[in-house]
């Protein structure tokens, strides 16, 4: 189950019980709407280690298989929360969820070293959708584990970038499961290639990483990551010298926060092509948050830059969505344009 922690308000640095600057975030004061003070945490790009295969040192990782998707293999969530004391952690986050005993802490951690179970429901939906990625720059935004940039590398995506607010979480975890998935699909057992079914695992399988260079060498350099608020990954992002222009962004389950709807909202506008779409998967609404889908759809439609279709709604429970949107159609009129 997932827990919420929405305790935490206006933090600045804080310090470890080392005395080093373990977080660098700066609060805003509340919005003119009323919306309570976001942090913000400053984006920066990270690069794989040198010898990326030491980050999978005695590793344990599951496998997801669904339906003809390629296998998408991660870390095992509960070896991970185990090992926290081994890992290099700046943020002092991994501490901070087991001591308060929280999935997500608002501006502090926003939930990433968990798969969330909207994931799954949009991976099946690209499944069911035929989506192929071939050749596309496609965005994971918000990406935790990652899952969804790596099955667009896996493929063929020309290039995927991941964004999530924390750095440890890029660090520790989504480079890692890159990292695992740049091997031989082919070298998986046949029982594994073959299985199908609605999100199968292989939980708590220890692997033997068997090492496809060539592969890992054709799949990591088109792989780019990054971590921060997404108001300073969206300024980032627009400094390059080529400024980054998604065909496809992914995002599941972020729209929880109501107060992060602008920044969100403002970096889908300014870094989808004109062409694009984005694949959003989300609940109706998020108990103890604020958040979901039916506010997040009045937000857009007061903004009148995207249309919203549904692709797929759960039935049953807490109702689950995945949605996709796109930039509104333009027709000019001697008298004027129209939107639609």
């Amino acid at each position: 189950m997932f827990c919420f922690n929405f305790d935490v308000t206006g933090i600045k640095n804080t310090d470890d019980v080392q005395g080093n600057a373990s977080l660098n975030i700066v609060s805003k004061p509340a919005n003119e709407t009323g919306n309570p003070a976001v942090a913000v945490k400053e984006a920066k790009e990270h690069f794989p280690p040198s010898d990326p295969l030491h980050l999978l040192d005695d590793a344990i990782w599951e496998t997801l298989n669904i339906g003809t998707l390629p296998p998408l293999h991660f870390l095992n969530e509960t070896i991970f929360e185990k090992t926290v004391c081994e890992r290099e952690d700046t943020e002092n986050v991994l501490s901070r969820t087991a001591e308060q005993r929280s999935d997500l802490i608002s501006g502090v951690y926003e939930g990433g070293l968990k798969v969330w179970e909207c994931t799954y429901d949009l991976l099946e939906v690209i499944e069911r959708e035929g989506e192929t990625f071939g050749g596309k720059a496609v965005l994971d935004l918000g990406c935790g584990a990652g899952l969804l940039g790596i099955l667009s590398l896996k493929r063929g995506a020309r290039k995927v970038h991941f964004q999530d607010y924390n750095s440890t979480v890029i660090e520790q975890l989504t480079v890692s499961n890159v990292i695992l998935n740049c091997q031989d699909d082919d070298s998986d057992d046949d029982d594994d290639r073959k299985r199908k079914g609605k999100g199968t695992t292989d939980k708590e399988e220890e692997c033997k990483m068997k090492p496809i260079h060539d592969r890992r060498d054709m799949l990591l350099p088109r792989c780019q990551f990054f971590s921060g608020d997404w108001r300073t990954f969206l300024t980032l992002a627009s400094s390059q010298d080529s400024p980054l222009k998604y065909d496809i962004i992914m995002t599941s389950e972020t729209i929880y926060n109501t107060a992060y709807y602008p920044a969100l909202h403002d970096t889908l506008h300014k870094l989808l092509a004109s062409d694009g779409h984005v694949y959003m998967a989300t609940k109706t609404h998020y108990f103890g948050v604020g958040g979901g889908l039916h506010l997040f759809e009045a937000f857009v439609a007061e903004r009148g830059v995207f249309t919203i279709n549904h692709l797929w709604d759960s039935k049953d429970g807490l109702q689950r969505h995945v949605v996709v949107l796109r930039f509104k159609k333009i027709i000019t009129l001697a008298h004027g344009s129209i939107h639609y």
